[in-house]
């Protein structure tokens, strides 16, 4: 039986107020939730904390985590002008490069890329391609080779080069920085001859006395010192351009190793401006310009830029024998490397940065430049054990030595694409015996209690997916060798993602602001299509970074 109208109309009457009751308590749920800039869900986090915790969803105000914890959770609290469905992938904190060389990668995108070429024969070739597509350039600038790539491993002459191109002076830079092969033009235009004073550094010369060309180590800034400048416009082409590079595999945090007072001031404004969106830790070159400016200034901490340190170069590199071993090469008996300034003048800087609120920060690659810069550090800093100064690269170091790290509190900065890229011939030049004492970043790890880990791009490549694999697995891109290279110093997938995260962080006395998803932190985050921390190590490399993320602001979405 139907029942009449009147009482349909009696029921409705009677639940007006229930209806206004619940959407009273409605709407007073939803203004109790708290406002936020952006909500992320439906997602594994993994977000580094001190219990290396993973969670499912967070919120973003102001640039900073507020919340981090379950969907429900997050949904319940926050009402966020911005939610982002991350469809089960994977976040992590921003990536933290703890030692690059973001500005000279910059500048160096308009050289020929010589990187990986097979032959002397194929980088004339690519040198002959970059004058024809840049004729009028007053420079002809390239990096990247390596003569330990090719079957003939001697060094390149300047020959070649003479012939091909007598009216241009020509520059190449060998990968490690730490060699240059020029032609006659740019050894004329630098005031270069055979009789031209060196220290810490060769001015190569054959049999007969002739230059060859070949530049080592602080012999390379005669000639790179007159390369021209770029106009303001050009810097900032390409440093856009080199962000654009970076953020495209996660990188949020750069520390750029050895920079000039202008070179950080361009960088400042361009942060300021809202262009470079990168949080940039800058590394001062300890030119007398740059000490009499921070040194009576002080450090400086803004929220996307750090300068706080010194770069100093112990020596020179592996690949160029100019790493300083304390026994000689063992492909060169005569030849230990050298210093390339004087143990005097290493420890006066460490004496008055000890005086400052800088740190130290040393390029440090064979055994005995690194015993000895670890030696003047425990002296200069007598106990003061959380100055976080540092070794860069810490590449050979012997047993007696490591534990000095831990002992005097030093920071092992390293870059685990090193050790992949140098074990070719890395026992040619040290000997079996001396090669498992390098790149021993677990036994580093062991002394200080974390390790930063970097790339020394443009060295190696950017992408930092390509250093925890090498950390990892202690494999190239070949997966080579099976096994793994020297694996008892391998780390923990748990402490590579630390050290391209919270460690780097740290070594930048940067750990309260960033590197870790909780709730105070600097919003920046990762999105992966894979978990990094299970995932087969065969496919940690080609992993596609699908978002970047810096202070709440999404600044690369990978397109499909």
């Amino acid at each position: 039986m139907m029942p009449s109208y009147s009482f349909l109309r009696q029921a409705a009457a009677g639940m007006l107020p229930a209806l206004a009751a619940a959407t009273l308590l409605g709407a007073c749920q939803s203004n109790s939730r708290q406002p936020a800039d952006l909500l992320v869900y439906n997602a594994t986090i993994y977000t580094v904390d001190s219990a290396f915790s993973t969670a499912q969803a967070f919120a973003v105000k102001d640039g900073r985590f507020v919340a981090v914890g379950t969907a429900e959770e997050i949904k319940a609290k926050f009402q966020a002008k911005q939610e982002v469905d991350a469809k089960g992938q994977f976040i992590y904190p921003g990536f933290y490069d703890a030692h690059c060389h973001f500005y000279r990668y910059a500048l160096g995108l308009r050289d020929a890329d010589l990187v990986g070429t097979g032959s002397w024969r194929e980088v004339v070739q690519k040198l002959q391609q970059q004058r024809q597509q840049y004729p009028q350039a007053t420079w002809l600038t390239g990096r990247g080779w390596d003569q330990n790539d090719w079957s003939n491993k001697q060094f390149p002459t300047k020959d070649t080069l003479d012939a091909l191109f007598p009216n241009i002076p020509v520059f190449i830079i060998r990968v490690d920085g730490h060699a240059a092969l020029v032609n006659q033009k740019a050894l004329d235009l630098a005031g270069v001859t055979a009789r031209t004073p060196i220290s810490g550094g060769t001015i190569t010369k054959d049999a007969n006395g002739r230059l060859t060309g070949l530049l080592v180590d602080n012999a390379v800034r005669l000639v790179a010192g007159k390369i021209p400048e770029p106009t303001a416009a050009e810097a900032e082409t390409a440093l856009l351009e080199a962000q654009k590079r970076c953020v495209a595999v996660g990188l949020t945090s750069l520390a750029d190793a050895g920079l000039d007072k202008g070179n950080i001031d361009r960088m400042a404004a361009m942060q300021d401006a809202g262009k470079l969106k990168l949080r940039l830790y800058a590394m001062l070159a300890p030119t007398k310009e740059n000490k009499d400016f921070y040194l009576k200034n002080g450090p400086v901490f803004k929220d996307r830029l750090t300068v706080c340190s010194f770069k100093v170069y112990a020596d020179g590199a592996l690949g160029s024998r100019g790493a300083c071993l304390i026994h000689p090469y063992a492909d060169r008996p005569r030849e230990i490397g050298f210093l390339l300034s004087s143990v005097a003048d290493f420890r006066n800087l460490a004496k008055e940065l000890a005086a400052s609120k800088f740190q130290m920060n040393t390029h440090a690659i064979g055994d005995s430049s690194n015993r000895l810069l670890l030696d003047i550090y425990g002296e200069a800093l007598k106990g003061q054990k959380d100055r976080r100064w540092r070794i860069e690269h810490a590449q050979v170091v012997s047993k007696t030595d490591i534990p000095k790290f831990g002992q005097y509190g030093i920071v092992p900065s390293v870059q685990p694409t090193h050790a992949t890229s140098d074990m070719y011939w890395a026992g040619e030049r040290l000997g079996a015996e001396r090669l498992k004492t390098a790149y021993a970043y677990n036994d580093l790890r062991k002394q200080y209690g974390q390790v930063a880990l970097g790339s020394d791009f443009p060295v190696e490549d950017i992408n930092p997916l390509f250093g925890f694999h090498s950390a990892v697995a202690r494999q190239d891109a070949k997966n080579y060798p099976a096994g793994g290279f020297q694996m008892e110093n391998a780390l923990s997938r748990e402490d590579a993602l630390r050290g391209m995260t919270t460690w780097a962080a740290h070594a930048a006395f940067e750990d309260k602001q960033k590197g870790s998803i909780r709730p105070g932190m600097a919003a920046d985050f990762v999105l992966l299509p894979i978990d990094l921390l299970k995932a087969p190590k065969e496919t940690l490399r080609t992993a596609q970074v699908q978002q970047t993320w810096i202070a709440g602001e999404r600044v690369f979405l990978l397109k499909n």
